[in-house]
C-alpha cells in the first residue's frame, strides 16, 4: 500500500512507531521498498521490519526503572558517563543487531538512516549544543513538522544506506550516531568523522522518499510528536500519535511511560488501518 516509509526521531516516543508498525504491518502489507529514518526511529525501524519488537521492548522494560537516574553525578564524578542512557542503548543495540539481522533486513528493503555533519570549524561538543539550541527554539517557536534553521546555520544531513554496511558493528555506530545527543548518546564516528542526530537537520528525514513519490509512489511518515498542521504533499501520508506521548525522550526511570508509548501506537495503528479499510 506504500511505496516508502519515514520514522521520525522522538528517543522514547518512537516505541508509539513500533506500536502502529505492528499493528498495521499485515493489516496494511507494507513491504516498503525504501525506508528512511532519524534517531531512535532508526532503531524503530529497524526492529519492526526485522519482527523484533517485543525482545527489544522487553529488554528495555526490564533495563529501565526508578532505580536509575538520567542524570547519575556520583557516576561521573568517578570519571563514568553523566547520563547512563548512552551506555544502555548502546547495550540494547548490540543484543538486537548482529550481522544476521542485517542480513535479513538488506533483503526486505533499503534502510537509510539519517545522521548530520556539523558546520565547519565547530568543534563536535560546541555544534551538538547549538545543533540542539537551534533546534528546540524553531520547534517551541514555530511548531514546523520540517525545520529549516539547521541547514541555515550550515548542518549538513548525510543518509546512509544500511546496504552500504559492511557488518553489524558499523550498522550500530550509525544507529548510534543518528540519535548522537551529548551529553545523552556518546559522539560516535561515522566515516573517519563524528557524526550526529539526524534530527539536527530535520527530525522527521524525507529528503530521499522525493524520487519515490516524484514516481507515483506513496510515502507514509510516523511522526512523534502532534502537529497543529500537517504539510500536504502528493503521494505522501502523514500519521501523528493520537495524544501528546508522556515519557521523557532519553528517559531511562519510566519504563511504565515507553510502554503506555507502544500500547498508544498500537491503538493508533488499529485505528489507522480501519480508516483504510483493512
Amino acid at each position: 500500500m506504500f511505496d516508502a516509509i519515514v520514522f521520525a526521531g522522538g528517543g522514547n516516543r518512537c516505541y508509539w512507531q513500533g506500536g502502529f508498525y505492528e499493528a498495521t504491518a499485515d493489516r496494511l502489507e507494507l513491504k516498503p521498498s525504501l525506508v528512511v529514518a532519524a534517531s531512535a526511529g532508526a532503531f524503530a525501524a529497524a526492529y519492526s521490519l526485522l519482527g523484533l519488537g517485543p525482545a527489544a521492548r522487553r529488554r528495555v522494560f526490564d533495563g529501565c526503572g526508578p532505580h536509575l537516574k538520567n542524570f547519575d553525578v556520583a557516576a561521573w564524578r568517578r570519571g563514568e558517563p553523566l547520563c547512563p542512557v548512552g551506555s544502555l542503548y548502546s547495550d540494547l543495540l548490540l543484543q538486537t543487531i548482529d550481522d544476521d539481522a542485517i542480513a535479513k533486513l538488506n533483503r526486505l528493503t533499503d534502510l537509510q538512516i539519517a545522521v548530520t555533519r556539523l558546520p565547519r570549524g565547530l568543534s563536535p561538543i560546541t555544534g551538538a549544543l547549538l545543533g540542539i539550541a537551534a533546534y528546540q527554539v524553531e520547534k517551541k517557536l514555530f511548531h514546523p513538522v520540517h525545520p529549516r534553521l539547521g541547514r541555515k546555520l550550515g548542518f549538513r544531513p548525510e543518509f546512509v544506506s544500511v546496504r552500504a554496511l559492511t557488518d553489524a558493528s558499523q550498522f550500530r555506530d550509525v544507529l548510534m550516531a543518528s540519535s548522537g545527543v551529548p551529553p545523552f548518546i556518546p559522539v560516535t564516528q561515522v566515516g573517519n568523522s563524528p557524526a550526529f542526530d539526524g534530527g539536527l537537520v530535520d527530525n522527521v528525514p524525507v529528503e530521499p522518499v522525493g524520487a519515490v513519490e516524484s514516481a507515483g509512489g506513496k510515502t507514509l511518515v510516523l511522526l512523534t510528536r502532534l502537529y497543529k498542521s500537517l504539510p500536504s504533499v502528493r503521494g505522501r501520508t502523514y500519521v501523528q500519535p493520537s495524544r501528546k506521548i508522556g515519557v521523557g525522550q532519553f528517559d531511562i526511570t519510566n519504563p511504565d511511560g515507553i510502554r503506555a508509548a507502544y500500547e498508544l501506537g498500537v491503538r493508533d495503528g488499529l485505528a489507522f488501518a480501519a480508516s483504510c479499510g483493512r
